[in-house]
């Protein structure tokens, strides 16, 4: 919600005496759903949350940021795989890392890097909230028969991604997408 964001920047640059420096975008949600049964409701919900949400995050935060800031945005893994019943959710992490490497072409003469982080299965809440128990089972059943390490991530090493890209040891790094997958996008 724009209005939202508009607050958000507001007590930001009353806070931060008018200065960020580092901004990452990790607005998303999970919905899925074969081709067939996918609504025009579930359709702009989820383009509204995963691409509005992040875009004009960016957007608005970027006027309080000088050189040297960082922009951080998450996608994920499913953004280059064919995933069934992923399609919708697919296309949102594509256009995210589209904006990752535009956006950082638009603000390098600014000073300010954007990279994109991509994670790949990663044992986080959402699993609880998109589908009963059996579901669930299922789903990390083929999550892990996929995955190259055998193992699901970590929040933890999500956030040392993060971390990194939005730290000085980055500093040379801009328009990149940094997979943390266990390989799952690489093999």
């Amino acid at each position: 919600r724009l209005d939202e964001l508009d607050r958000v920047i507001a007590a930001t640059r009353e806070f931060g005496g008018g200065r960020l420096d580092v901004v990452f975008a990790n607005a998303g949600v999970g919905t899925f759903g074969p081709l067939a049964a996918t609504s025009e409701e579930m359709f702009d919900s989820t383009f509204d949350i995963n691409v509005k949400g992040v875009y004009f995050t960016v957007q608005k935060a970027v006027a309080l940021m000088q050189p040297g800031g960082a922009i951080v945005l998450n996608a994920s893994v499913a953004a280059s795989k064919g995933n069934p019943i992923g399609s919708v959710y697919g296309a949102t992490k594509a256009a995210v890392r589209s904006f990752g490497r535009t956006i950082a072409a638009e603000l390098v003469e600014r000073g300010i890097r954007v990279n994109v982080v991509s994670p790949g299965p990663i044992e986080t809440p959402i699993f609880d909230r998109t589908a009963n128990t059996e579901q669930i089972a299922a789903i990390k059943a083929a999550m892990l028969a996929r995955n190259p390490m055998k193992r699901f991530g970590t929040t933890d090493e999500v956030t040392a991604a993060v971390l990194f890209l939005a730290s000085d040891a980055a500093s040379f790094i801009t328009g990149v997408d940094l997979l943390v997958d266990g390989g799952v996008g690489s093999f």
